[in-house]
């Protein structure tokens, strides 16, 4: 009996945590092999610690290179929310905003890197640095994305990841917004003067797969207080309920309408919370990233 209390005690000391433990079990008979078994499984789960630790890990990484706040801006209520369905994410957002005093024009992006874990984490990360160095820079969006788009072809070669991106700028002084859509989901416009609700179109591929591919920036006028401009992944419309239907872009436009007269926070809770009711417990299987921006006096 003394082999199985030695496997008992190795059980005890892995239930608590301790994977180092090793079952010595000399004999040649089919305890020693369930010793052995033991021992290897024992080594998996350090492995599959270390794993995990290292997910975590980058996961507290990621997480903090996305904004700790959004932006306080005069003229401007800004809402926003990223949630990843594993330890890393493919989604990103950010806010540019000018160091000059006066400045009167923001930029938000917003995007979704091809697959999910480590590697997209990565692409994430370098993308995010890229648009952030060339955004400092002068120019129109159009180039800002256009060299982003070089650069991450040179990055991401033969590795066949990609990246849908929005880029939205808001100039408040002119009252105008100006965009370019690399693939991304198109942005949702609400103004409320006629309770219309249009897509933020354009052409434009996805990042990271022609370098030599230019883009367009596309305009909007006439900005006016409680307009709303929602931008979103595809993890929100694209959520699954039990019975396989899918959230869908109608729902969101239904919650826009309904909670027009709310601030940003309170539309962004808002679909949210629509959200979840709709899941029904059903585990998401992609991010949900979320930027909604109402236009104030």
């Amino acid at each position: 009996m003394q082999p199985i209390k030695e496997m008992m005690r190795v059980v005890d000391n892995v239930r608590d945590g301790d994977f180092h433990q090793k079952v010595h079990v000399l004999s040649n008979d089919e305890l020693g092999d369930l010793g052995d078994g033991m021992n290897e499984m024992t080594e998996g789960l350090i492995e599959r610690d270390q794993m995990r630790q290292s997910l975590y890990l980058a996961k507290e990484v990621q997480q903090a290179l996305l904004p700790r706040a959004v932006p306080n801006i005069k003229g401007l209520d800004i809402a926003s929310t990223s949630v990843y369905c594993d330890e890393t994410g493919g989604d990103y957002y950010d806010f540019f905003i000018s160091d000059k005093p006066d400045a009167s024009r923001i930029s938000v992006v917003i995007g979704d890197v091809s697959g999910h874990g480590i590697s997209s984490a990565l692409l994430m990360t370098t993308a995010r640095a890229f648009l952030r160095q060339r955004s400092a820079q002068p120019g129109k969006i159009s180039a800002v994305v256009s060299d982003v788009n070089r650069l991450l072809c040179h990055d991401v070669a033969d590795s066949g990841g990609f990246m849908t991106l929005f880029y939205l700028d808001i100039d408040r002084q002119n009252r105008k917004l100006h965009w370019v859509r690399a693939g991304h989901d198109p942005a949702v416009f609400y103004d409320p003067r006629a309770a219309t609700i249009e897509e933020l179109r354009g052409s434009g591929m996805a990042m990271g797969i022609d370098a030599d591919h230019a883009y367009e920036q596309y305009s909007k006028e006439d900005l006016a207080p409680g307009q709303i401009v929602l931008l979103g992944t595809d993890g929100i419309w694209e959520a699954q309920n039990p019975r396989g239907h899918m959230f869908g872009k109608d729902t969101i436009y239904r919650i826009i309408r309904q909670y027009s007269d709310t601030d940003a926070k309170g539309l962004l809770t808002a679909c949210l919370y629509a959200l979840d009711k709709f899941r029904d417990g059903v585990k998401p299987e992609d991010d949900v990233t979320l930027v909604v921006i109402k236009i104030t006096p």
